[in-house]
């Protein structure tokens, strides 16, 4: 006890010595409700923390491993609720949990906000809730407040700091949806499962769940916390007039709240993407968040070893740059309350990276660029970040689609800023010369000066002088009945619906001078799509091809000679047989000398 008084205090005594700033460039200004979301935007990257009761099995039940997310595994293993407590929540004990140093990590990795699972769908409270005993004081041997320390240590940081709080779903409460283990998920459709005559009996018990536990918890979380983020999930498991109500409640208690799409239909300030993004279907959301994960769990998984590297987030941060997003992402915590050694290395190497170049990634607006045959581009006032992840072999790094004069260019990695030659190829491209060698293999970023507003043109360039020119079709142009993107996650990175002839995906191109380029074609098909056919036709040139089944597949169309000028690029049937035509990824166009 002495040993742990004695810590309180040196913290205190650090918090008071230390200029608030002396840890971290990012200290927000008191949020009202006309500058929240300028401040949100300019937090840009998040940390998102799944941890609760659920930690302590890591995934892991009476020795079997359960797959998928291991904050559903009372769920997916049906745990009676007696069992959950005396066999999870009675053992939970997270000794090891430490607010400052997670917070002190989440500042190393570049994270200027954290929202954490104050209650998740089973139900359990991370808080000492007066609503119910079903909480971390009164049911483990813990018998703290982690949240409040998490806040308190956010709050000398300057993070902000929000709550994931489960609105819809609650397993531990009879009539907070625990009851689909009997009868399943009530599906939606066009008119709402809730007005479903099967499922009229169930409206008045659900008020219960959302009046005695739903509502005042969110009532104490606001109250007593004061957070400046609210993140609600899943809420077609209730129908919206109980959602808009719990929703409309916390936006009374405190309007400068800020608080995601995720609570009810059409009452947020800023769009969820679904979750374990990998690309990013088009939005025109002015404010938006991906919420990616270290592995494939956002609850810690012992079992689950699927771990992206560093390089991955520094990529996905930047494609969110460029369309104007946040990036919040996800780590598991373990249950003795320490963070995964394998999600210390991820966040250290992404916060190594940002303390280069986080210039270009923090508070930048979406770009007028097309998407670049070698990356990415952000901006901010008169700065156009280049977000180079293929690196130019001959060091002529053009950017297409640029008609801005550029008054100067270097890299940002260079403290001196030594100018780079810059030269206008035509009305549309500008050559930046940067060295052979790439100063970052996976994210080199090219600053340019440029004269405002930065003015760019429609048409995406093909280069030759890159290794592939890769035409995601999140990139491209969808024409015709039904067919839609896809979500962008693991599931879902493609196109789909697509089961009408006249429907067709395109890119508006561009080239300079004549090449020659090998076609290859990524595409998820099930065996019952075999056997249509599909062109792709390069402006006047035209490949075809069988669907053949596979999940992500690359196939080789051949070679084709493309003469200079705009034209289009687009992928449509030619035999549509069975169901959908494919659900097409993207073409590559891989440049042949």
């Amino acid at each position: 006890m002495r040993k742990h008084v004695a810590k309180i205090l040196s913290l205190l005594l650090l918090a008071a010595l230390v200029p608030a700033r002396a840890r971290s460039d990012f200290r927000h200004p008191p949020i009202t409700v006309e500058n929240k979301m300028k401040i949100w935007r300019e937090a840009t990257f998040g940390m998102f923390i799944h941890w609760g009761v659920y930690s302590y099995l890591g995934g892991i039940w009476q020795g079997k491993p359960v797959p998928g997310y291991a904050e559903h595994i009372f769920r997916k293993e049906r745990i009676p609720l007696e069992v959950y407590r005396k066999e999870v929540i009675a053992k939970f004990n997270p000794v090891d949990f430490d607010a400052e140093e997670w917070v002190n990590l989440a500042e190393e990795a570049g994270m200027r906000y954290m929202v954490i699972t104050a209650k998740h769908h089973d139900g359990f409270a991370m808080w000492p809730s007066k609503v119910t005993k079903y909480n971390i004081r009164d049911m483990t041997p813990f018998k703290r407040d982690p949240m409040r320390e998490l806040r308190d240590a956010c709050r000398r940081h300057g993070l902000l700091f929000g709550f994931y709080y489960s609105h819809a779903q609650d397993w531990s409460h009879p009539w907070g949806q625990r009851n689909q283990w009997d009868f399943g998920h009530p599906q939606p459709d066009k008119r709402g499962w809730w007005k479903d005559p099967k499922w009229k009996w169930y409206i008045p018990k659900a008020w219960i769940y959302v009046r005695e536990k739903s509502i005042p918890q969110l009532r104490e979380l606001i109250l007593n916390y004061d957070p400046d983020i609210l993140w609600f999930d899943t809420h077609n498991w209730l129908p919206p007039e109980m959602t808009r109500e719990i929703v409309m409640t916390a936006r009374k208690l405190k309007p400068e709240l800020i608080i995601n799409s995720r609570g009810t239909p059409g009452i947020y300030d800023y769009k969820s993407t679904n979750d374990r993004p990998l690309d990013f279907p088009p939005n025109t959301e002015k404010y938006w968040e991906a919420i990616p994960t270290t592995n494939n769990s956002y609850g810690y998984h012992k079992m689950d070893h699927s771990h992206k590297p560093p390089s991955f987030f520094i990529r996905l941060l930047a494609k969110a740059a460029a369309r104007g997003g946040n990036l919040l992402m996800n780590v598991g915590p373990m249950g003795n309350g320490k963070i995964d050694p394998k999600d210390v290395a991820i966040l250290k190497g992404i916060g190594a990276w940002l303390k280069v170049n986080g210039e270009a990634i923090y508070g930048v607006e979406r770009t007028p660029l097309q998407v670049q045959a070698w990356g990415q581009t952000s901006v901010k006032g008169d700065r156009l970040y280049l977000h180079v992840f293929t690196w130019p072999k001959d060091g002529r790094l053009v950017v297409g689609g640029l008609k801005s004069e550029v008054r100067k260019a270097w890299l940002l990695a260079d403290p001196e800023k030594k100018t780079l030659p810059i030269q206008r190829l035509n009305a549309l491209d500008v050559l930046i010369r940067v060295p052979k060698v790439a100063p970052d293999t996976v994210n080199t970023v090219v600053a340019l000066e440029c004269e405002t507003p930065i003015v760019a043109d429609s048409v995406r360039l093909l280069q030759t002088n890159v290794p592939c020119n890769d035409l995601h079709v999140f990139d491209g142009k969808l024409h015709g009945p039904g067919i839609k993107y896809g979500s962008g996650n693991v599931k879902s990175n493609f196109i789909q619906r697509w089961s009408r002839p006249e429907a067709y995906v395109s890119w508006p191109v561009r080239l300079n001078e004549p090449a020659r380029f090998r076609v290859k074609i990524v595409y998820t098909a099930g065996k019952e799509l075999v056997g249509n056919v599909y062109q792709v036709r390069l402006g006047k040139k035209v490949l075809e091809g069988t669907v053949q089944p596979g999940r992500y597949r690359e196939f080789d169309l051949g070679e084709v000679t493309l003469d200079p000028g705009v034209f289009e690029i687009a992928v449509l049937p030619k035999e549509l047989k069975h169901g959908d035509l494919m659900q097409l990824t993207r073409l590559k166009l891989v440049p042949v000398e």
